[in-house]
């Protein structure tokens, strides 16, 4: 803990060290005395201390009965170890509450049947990283578990370089540029990402494609060096270029009448797990962004 951070609420500053959290959850954890400083139960008011010893007892999710469906997905890359897809826009990519079927999960176990990684637990085998539901595009899977391990390795030393394409309001000046902006849970929001003073670093960088002033819009490629929760979307809009069709972080505005945000995972470049193999893998644009650039903007980058 920074000698900074002391005197903040201990439901405010774990649910900002643990971004899975909510406040609400971090206050549950504390009424069911899972969450403990120096080893005593605690209130959610108690303001945090330098040396304070802070453990939590996260709870379990719920077991939940995963079946494989026979949904059609775009395979781009397929071998022993991993799998690679082209996921489409409105696809959330594991089960969760109010998602128990007809995700990414359920389609790759009826492509891969028993042979998928573990390691990211029951309701998301296989799973090494993730894109947002209304994002489309390029995502691996892990088949085994030492490729699993390997892969979320390569992530989290920043080893995968992962390009975005993004259509943006707004004519954007520079042609290239990077935002080094932290980002965390809002705190007036908890359902929405923000950036914050005591949220995790977060670095994107952008260059323009093309710019169209007729529209008002402005179309970008978009690489990033860590992968915070809507990292993109958020940084994109604090700079005041929202993504076309992103209703959380753009105020509402939706005059193009596009559902979910016209931002597409395009390639991955990366380490094959098991042979060490540089890889570097492209998914097609879904055909109503290809439609939108190709009718309406111009030519398809």
């Amino acid at each position: 803990m920074k000698k900074e951070e002391e005197g903040n609420r201990i439901d405010s500053y774990v649910s900002q060290k643990k971004e899975e959290l909510s406040r609400v959850a971090v206050q549950r954890l504390i009424e069911k005395e899972k969450l403990l400083v120096n080893g005593k139960k605690t209130k959610p008011s108690y303001k945090v201390q330098e040396n304070d010893k802070i453990t939590v007892e996260e709870e379990k999710p719920k077991e939940i009965e995963l079946k494989a469906q026979n949904i059609p997905l775009e395979i781009i890359y397929e071998d022993s170890d991993i799998i690679v897809v082209n996921k489409p826009k409105g696809m959330v990519v594991h089960p969760a509450a109010g998602n128990l079927d007809g995700t990414l999960v359920n389609a790759i176990m009826a492509i891969c049947k028993d042979s998928l990684s573990g390691i990211g637990g029951e309701i998301r085998p296989g799973i090494v990283h993730r894109i947002d539901k209304d994002t489309s595009g390029i995502l691996m899977i892990a088949k085994n578990d030492k490729a699993h391990i390997v892969l979320s390795e390569q992530i989290k030393n920043h080893e995968v370089k992962k390009t975005y394409i993004a259509l943006v309001r707004g004519i954007v000046k520079e042609n290239e540029a990077t935002i080094k902006m932290p980002i965390g849970r809002s705190t007036k929001d908890r359902k929405k990402m923000a950036v914050t003073e005591k949220g995790k670093e977060a670095i994107t960088h952008f260059k323009v494609i093309d710019r169209f002033p007729k529209h008002n819009c402005t179309l970008l490629e978009v690489k990033i060096e860590t992968g915070r929760t809507h990292q993109i979307r958020v940084h994109l809009s604090q700079i005041g270029y929202p993504i076309i069709g992103d209703l959380t972080y753009s105020n509402g505005k939706n005059e193009w009448q596009i559902e979910g945000q016209c931002l597409h995972a395009k390639s991955l470049r990366f380490r094959h797990p098991i042979t060490n193999e540089e890889m570097f893998l492209e998914a097609e644009l879904p055909e109503y962004y290809r439609k939108l650039l190709e009718e309406g903007l111009g030519d398809v980058p």
